[in-house]
C-alpha cells in the first residue's frame, strides 16, 4: 500500500492524496462484496479521533475477516502514517468501508439488512446478555464523544461493556470493539 501511495504522488498530482485514497477504498470495498459468501457482524466507527485505535481496529477486522465501516468526519486522514503503523501490513485485508457523514452510513444501511447495535457506557443491556445475528452492526462512537444521542436513538438496541470500577469511565475503543466482536462471533459459532 505504501508504495502504491508512492506511485500516486507521481501519477495523479492532480487529484489529491485524500480524494485518491477514498476511491481506492471505494473499489477495495467493492471487490470484497462479491467475495462475501456468509453474513457476518459488521463493525462501524462513527466519528473515530485516535489513528492508532482504528489501525487497531482494523487489524482485528482483518484477523476475523469482518467490514470496517469508517463515518466521518475522521480526526485523522486515512494517509495517516500512526495508522498505518497501527494496522501494519495488514491493510490490504481488511474490507473497508467510508461514509463521508453520518447521513451517507444511515443511507446505506437503510439498503442493507441488519440490526444496529450500539455500544455505550449509557447503553442499556450488557453486550454479553445480547443475542446476536450475523446481519447486526455494531456500532462504536468516538474516543471523546461516543454516539452522538440522535444516533442513540436510531439504534435497535444500546449495549454496554461493564466494569466493575467505579472509577474508570471507559475503555479503550479498540478493546471495546474487540470484546464486542469476539462475543458476536462466538455466539455465532464462527471463531474456528
Amino acid at each position: 500500500m505504501i508504495k502504491f501511495l508512492g506511485l500516486i504522488d507521481k501519477s495523479f498530482q492532480s487529484i489529491s492524496k485524500n480524494r485518491l485514497i477514498n476511491l481506492i477504498i471505494l473499489s477495495h470495498s467493492i471487490i470484497y462484496k462479491k467475495k462475501l459468501s456468509i453474513t457476518m457482524p459488521r463493525v462501524v466507527l462513527v466519528n473515530p479521533q485516535i489513528p492508532p485505535n482504528t489501525g487497531n481496529i482494523a487489524r482485528t477486522c482483518a484477523a476475523t475477516n469482518t467490514e470496517l465501516h469508517l463515518v466521518g468526519p475522521l480526526g485523522f486522514e486515512l494517509s495517516d502514517r500512526y495508522l498505518k503503523r497501527a494496522g501494519l501490513d495488514y491493510w490490504p485485508h481488511v474490507k473497508l468501508h467510508y461514509h463521508l457523514d453520518l447521513g451517507q452510513f444511515q443511507t446505506y444501511h437503510q439498503q442493507q439488512k441488519g440490526r444496529l447495535l450500539g455500544f455505550s457506557v449509557r447503553g442499556k443491556s450488557c453486550y454479553g446478555d445480547c443475542l446476536y445475528k450475523q446481519d447486526d452492526w455494531l456500532v462504536f462512537g468516538s474516543e471523546t464523544e461516543g454516539l452522538p444521542p440522535t444516533f442513540m436513538d436510531k439504534c435497535d438496541q444500546m449495549l454496554y461493556i461493564p466494569m466493575p470500577h467505579p472509577q474508570v469511565r471507559s475503555l479503550n475503543l479498540s478493546v471495546s470493539v474487540a470484546i464486542g466482536l469476539f462475543e458476536a462471533l462466538r455466539q455465532l459459532d464462527q471463531l474456528h
